[in-house]
């Protein structure tokens, strides 16, 4: 029966005010999601989500299908949610998970994926990239229209393609995993991969071997690093895989044996060095024939030669890269390019963008009138000022707003004002 142990750690960082990564660690069931939207909403859709799929999962089948419905599940619920209010609408959250699972009698690892948050797996020493990222820069990267290190210092690496509560229904990457005793999973928010290298996260997850302290570990090392962003982790070891290893290797052994007895030539297999110092993890079991372990991961390509850049690539490249450019700008544009009136804090207020926010860009506040308050309005001009008013420009929210309150001044001078009425009285 294959057992697992867990460790989790998040921290704000050292920039952002409110932490809107959220994570779990159930016995079977572990995830990470980092929230995306203003108004404090990511944290809510992250924490929805969250509660969404254990609550999914729990009540539905323990495969792969059903950890995918789970997923879909929590996006229709942050969905909703986002359509049910103003302050949240625009909200989502990436979700990256892993699950125990059965398929077909036997015990399997499922993991599901939608946004930038990424897993990774430790297996014989080696750092492994499972999740593929939703992400506008890495899909330049798998185009080969960027290097991975250009996307490192891309301007828009943060932009997400996929993310849950954006759409009503949503597409979600799902992998089986093949459990080994030794292998260890690691799920993370962007906040840990923006701050360390993969080289540096596979050197700390081999030097400690206890999952809580090696995800408290590195939380601290990105967050020294810079911390720019909330980081989360979630630590996953196969503790126990019920034997399986054994069999592979006795599959192995024998497999050799027969080769042996055949006449062909004996090979010397090389071992990895074992003898470190510190806390490390204890030694992985003789691997499996690639086939069996990893039955869900397609083999690597035969080597294919690179062409030459000719001028008609770059040429097309920098025409797809202005088209994009200039159709985020023509966004932007859209989005801040007008003002608006509307209510906070109970105030009249003048905000630039528009009402409710554009994809990504959120409406700022310019400034907040004293005169008249929300409570001073009119019903039909508080419901306008609600859904808000929008205009040309500052200046223009500027007139209306001294339009209602010289409107505001006028009942208040009818309501004060009563009439009179002399009698005069003659006598005969």
């Amino acid at each position: 029966m294959t057992q697992l142990q867990a460790g989790a750690a998040t921290d704000v960082g050292r920039v952002r005010q409110i932490n809107e990564d959220r994570f779990l660690a159930d016995e079977l069931l572990f995830a990470v999601a980092d929230g995306v939207g203003g108004h404090q909403a990511g944290e809510v859709a992250s924490q929805t989500s969250v509660e969404t799929l254990l609550r999914a999962f729990t009540e539905g089948e323990h495969t792969t299908e059903g950890l995918v419905a789970a997923v879909e599940a929590a996006n229709s619920a942050v969905w909703h949610l986002a359509q049910g209010s103003r302050e949240k609408r625009g909200m989502g959250t990436t979700l990256t998970a892993l699950a125990l699972v059965q398929e077909d009698g036997e015990e399997q690892l499922a993991l599901t994926n939608v946004g930038d948050s990424r897993a990774y797996m430790l297996q014989q020493g080696e750092l492994i990239q499972l999740t593929e990222d939703h992400s506008l820069v890495e899909e330049l990267v798998r185009d080969g229209k960027l290097t991975p290190a250009e996307a490192l210092t891309h301007p828009q690496k943060s932009i997400i393609t996929r993310a849950l509560g954006m759409e009503p229904v949503i597409q979600v990457d799902s992998w089986e995993i093949t459990p080994y005793q030794g292998d260890r999973i690691l799920l993370c928010s962007d906040g840990l991969t923006n701050e360390l290298s993969d080289e540096r996260i596979a050197s700390t997850l081999r030097q400690i071997a206890d999952p809580q302290e090696a995800a408290h570990d590195l939380v601290r090392q990105a967050r020294a690093s810079g911390g720019s962003d909330n980081i989360t982790v979630v630590v996953v070891d196969v503790v126990d895989d019920g034997g399986r290893s054994g069999k592979a290797s006795a599959a192995l052994a024998g497999s050799k044996t027969s080769t042996k007895a055949a006449g062909a030539p004996t090979v010397a297999t090389a071992q990895p060095d074992l003898e470190q110092t510190g806390s490390r993890l204890a030694a992985p079991p003789a691997p499996a024939p690639p086939q069996a372990r990893r039955p869900s991961l397609a083999p690597p390509p035969a080597p294919v030669k690179a062409k030459r850049m000719t001028w008609r690539v770059v040429i097309f490249l920098v025409a797809v890269l202005a088209v994009l450019g200039s159709a985020i700008w023509a966004v932007a544009w859209y989005a801040r390019g007008a003002y608006f009136v509307g209510i906070d804090s109970e105030q009249v207020a003048i905000f630039r963008g528009r009402p409710g926010g554009l994809l990504w860009f959120d409406p700022t506040l310019v400034e907040r009138k004293q005169q008249p308050t929300g409570a001073e309005l009119l019903p039909a001009q508080r419901v306008q000022l609600d859904a808000g008013h929008e205009v040309s420009s500052k200046a223009a929210a500027d007139r209306y707003v001294n339009n209602l309150r010289q409107e505001l001044e006028l009942r208040r001078a009818t309501t004060t004002t009563s009439p009179t009425s002399t009698t005069t009285t003659t006598r005969p």
